[in-house]
């Protein structure tokens, strides 16, 4: 009688790579955490900040999150815990504080956002809104690039961008799906996802209701300068260089990701087909639709009146989206399964962004990193120093939330222009276009970490695809600084002595 043969399981091979950049991660934290006192930061009017054990322990825990994330030693959403626990663990923030970070307003934002495609996919919105869409575009990969690429730029004209990019990725779902490949990760699928992160970005600085950052920003620049900005001025000024951004970016996933496939054959025809099969709009399609636009409108019109009427509050943005997400709940079109679809990895990411964001804010960390950068500028040329600064908030709007990046950059750099003899308006308009346009890290933004949920791209891929796109991003700025605003009549220097 054969004998029964018996295999062994299938061992994993050892992955160095992960290991070694885990124990990078690590090291990082107990070079930085255990290293001597640093040096004060100095601004140009002699004050000293000191950066405390804390605010040490803060760009420990920074390094550390930053090198996991971008090699994704574990999943995104695991990394931001430990943020959390490492701040408890070495006393760096009270954890009852740190551990609170995870459930801030803006975290809930991004949770009722992403709701909102998910509604979006399980009504059928999603499938009648893209197969109308590929009949209009048609077959080429270039211009389903294109359309996708202008529909979301519009839509953050009208809507904070994690909403909109919470909304389109369904879409994009239901576009890729036609594409051919299955899940498989694929250029087009890449450039897709990836170009709607990127260009969300673009299309949020071009009015305050794109997202919390601008207004936030001309709060900090009214209450230096005590000017104001209204909501039609920023608008003039950023729609030239979002929209040139959003052209460019098309562009550029054009080059570095051009689809395998030049056409889909019989793309426009399916698409059709598809869209006579789903029938009538039903109920459901005419709820979600109804809920979203009376979100958007009030998030609008009080974005308006705030910058139009002075004194004015607004609703709590966090409040009135998770009003829909109940009445998702409220009208049957989501059930207690749907809480399972939720892509809690990728709250969790924001959530320990957040976190860090805040740690570095609360501990001095952020605002001694600005101070030692930003005075490095206060002898150079103006143009050296807006590039300066713009830089440092592209690079700190990948690594913590964009608000805190200008919140941290701009009050330092206000106070240092007038010395360089720069007009404060181009120090703000540079800021917001580098805090809208983070191409680096997913925490960056919402986007980023939303497109991520595809699959189809990994965090050291986008870091890596970010470089350039990040340099595309500085020039654009520098050509925005050095000719489009000053031919738009914006001040960009002050008269000597001024």
């Amino acid at each position: 009688m054969a004998s029964d043969v018996v295999t062994a399981p299938d061992e994993k091979t050892f992955d160095w790579k992960r290991y070694m950049f885990m124990g990078i991660g690590v090291l990082l934290f107990l070079i930085v955490y255990y290293s001597p006192q640093w040096p004060d930061a100095v601004d140009p009017s002699g004050k000293h900040f000191i950066l405390s054990k804390e605010g040490k322990g803060a760009l420990a825990v920074f390094l550390l999150a930053g090198t996991w994330w971008v090699f994704e030693v574990v999943p995104i959403g695991v990394t931001s815990l430990l943020i959390g626990v490492l701040q408890a663990l070495f006393l760096i923030r009270d954890p009852k504080v740190a551990f609170k970070d995870f459930m801030d307003p803006s975290v809930l934002f991004i949770f009722g956002s992403i709701v909102i495609g998910l509604v979006f996919t399980k009504t059928g919105l999603t499938r009648r809104i893209a197969y109308k869409m590929l009949a209009i575009v048609g077959e080429r990969t270039s211009m389903i690039y294109l359309g996708c690429f202008l529909l979301t730029a519009a839509l953050t004209h009208i809507m904070a961008h994690t909403a909109v990019a919470a909304t389109i990725y369904p879409l994009l779902v239901a576009i890729y799906s036609l594409y051919g490949e299955g899940d498989r990760p694929t250029k087009f699928g890449k450039g897709l996802f990836m170009g709607m992160a990127y260009v969300a970005g673009a299309g949020s600085i071009v009015t305050l209701l794109g997202a919390a950052r601008g207004a936030v920003a001309i709060g900090f620049y009214s209450g230096i300068t005590n000017k104001s900005v209204g909501f039609f001025e920023l608008s003039w000024y950023m729609f030239p260089i979002g929209w040139l951004m959003t052209f460019i970016l098309w562009g550029f996933f054009m080059v570095v990701m051009k689809p395998e496939k030049d056409t889909i054959p019989g793309l426009r025809e399916r698409a059709k087909r598809l869209n006579s099969e789903l029938g009538g709009v039903t109920r459901n399609e005419i709820i979600a639709a109804v809920l979203v636009a009376g979100v958007i409108l009030v998030l609008g019109a009080s974005a308006i009146m705030k910058s139009a009427i002075p004194g004015f509050v607004p609703p709590n943005k966090t409040a009135v989206i998770l009003i829909s997400t109940v009445l998702f709940f409220v009208t049957g079109i989501l059930d207690i399964n749907d809480l399972e679809e939720i892509p809690w990895n990728i709250i969790l990411l924001f959530a320990g962004a957040m976190s860090i964001g805040f740690c570095l804010w609360e501990t001095g960390a952020a605002e001694w990193m600005a101070i030692n950068w930003l005075t490095m500028f206060k002898n150079a040329n103006w143009f050296v120093f807006v590039m300066g600064i713009a830089f440092f908030v592209m690079m700190m709007t990948n690594f913590i939330m964009n608000v805190a990046a200008i919140a941290i950059s701009l009050p330092v750099a206000l106070v240092i222009a007038p010395y360089l003899n720069v007009a404060g308006e181009v120090i703000l308009y540079a800021s917001l276009v580098t805090a809208g346009m983070p191409f680096l890290l997913l925490v960056g933004a919402a986007p980023n970490a939303i497109a991520y949920d595809s699959k189809q791209f990994t965090t050291g891929e986008f870091f890596m695809y970010g470089i350039p796109a990040s340099i595309i991003l500085m020039l654009v700025t520098g050509l925005a600084v050095y000719v489009i605003w000053p031919l738009m009549g914006m001040p960009i220097t002050l008269p000597a002595g001024g």
